[in-house]
């Protein structure tokens, strides 16, 4: 008889958030300027944004579901085009895209659903791409011990393509590769592949 294992993923409870406080700050920001609150389709702007950035940085809990490899199955296990959303750190703009995250497995196997469920965890925070790249493909390598990740990112920045350089349509491809991808050709090839992402 298996069983499964799983391990809880929480936020931090106290997140620190005080939307009364965040509220005061939204409407001061927009004073500042020069953009007036006092019209009723914008009196409840200031708390609107509060609400929206206390949702884009609180990340749903989740069970890390693991099983038993009991087929013994040893090819890439892969989820294309999960839906990321996160915050830049830089001008707190959003940045979106898709992830596709792989691996391959060692003595356990993972639910499905988990993979987007960690890229999201990961993605409701100020982020800088490279560092949310990198932090999926390590925390998946640490909690299930497969024999290699792969994780690549593709995604569009609104502080370039809305501002600054205005470079719209332009994305930012990043990649991180651990074990059995980084080290082998073939395997890595093969993650490229299957991605759809041309190295």
């Amino acid at each position: 008889m298996t069983h499964s294992t799983a391990l809880r993923v929480v936020h931090q409870p106290d997140t620190g958030i005080d939307l009364e406080a965040a509220e005061r700050a939204a409407g001061q920001l927009l004073r500042a300027l020069g953009i007036s609150t006092d019209s009723e389709s914008l009196s409840g702007t200031p708390g609107r944004i509060a609400r929206a950035y206390a949702e884009l940085f609180t990340p749903r809990p989740f069970d890390l579901t693991t099983f038993p490899n009991d087929e013994g199955y040893d090819e890439m296990v892969l989820a294309r085009s999960i839906p990321v959303r996160s915050v830049c750190e830089h001008h707190l703009l959003p940045f979106v895209g898709v992830a596709h995250v792989g691996y391959l497995p060692g003595e356990r196997i993972l639910g499905l659903s988990k993979l987007a469920r960690i890229v999201e965890h990961f993605a409701c925070r100020p982020q800088v791409q490279e560092r949310l790249t990198k932090q999926v493909a390590d925390w998946l390598s640490e909690h299930l011990q497969p024999k290699g990740v792969g994780v690549v990112i593709e995604a569009e920045h609104t502080c370039m393509t809305l501002r600054g350089a205005r470079a719209t349509g332009a994305s930012t491809v990043t990649s991180t590769l651990l074990g059995t991808l980084r080290d082998d050709a073939r395997s890595r090839q093969e993650f490229f592949s299957l991605t759809g992402v041309h190295r």
